[in-house]
């Protein structure tokens, strides 16, 4: 039973082999040893993700991702990712890779944060890339 959904708030996101993502999602978790629940992707625009960013965290800046932990408990992950796409496709289209690509990075990151992750200091940050990249690697043969 897969437990990874994909929601749209305001933008709509074609990703080609939703279903083969979903079960990649899940893999990810049981890899990293993490009992998941459910996560839903939300996709939305830059203005959706901002008043959340603002709201919920205080924060008046964009952002390509913001993950929220709803789990009830330490043993089983529950959560929501929101993805702006709007901010997906400029951060492609400055870093010239594929939007497809970095749309699966930010799904990656978002489910890694939600596994324990953290993203504030440097050497968190160069976990969660290494992370990232062995996890596109394996999925795409991006990286």
């Amino acid at each position: 039973m897969l437990n990874v959904f994909f929601h749209s708030a305001d933008r709509k996101l074609s990703l080609p082999n939703k279903i083969k993502i979903r079960q990649f999602i899940q893999d990810i978790f049981k890899e990293e040893k993490i009992e998941l629940k459910r996560v839903d992707y939300i996709f939305c625009s830059d203005e959706y993700l901002l008043d959340i960013n603002k709201r919920f965290l205080n924060h008046n800046f964009f952002t390509d991702t913001i993950t929220f932990d709803l789990s009830d408990t330490k043993t089983m992950v529950e959560g929501e990712i929101y993805i702006s796409a709007d901010r997906v496709k400029e951060n492609a289209f400055n870093l010239k890779i594929k939007p497809k690509e970095e749309f699966l990075r930010v799904i990656i990151h978002g489910a890694l944060h939600l596994c324990g992750y953290n993203d504030e200091t440097k050497n968190e940050i160069l976990l969660i890339r290494e992370r990232e990249n062995y996890y596109l690697n394996k999925l795409y043969g991006f990286t």
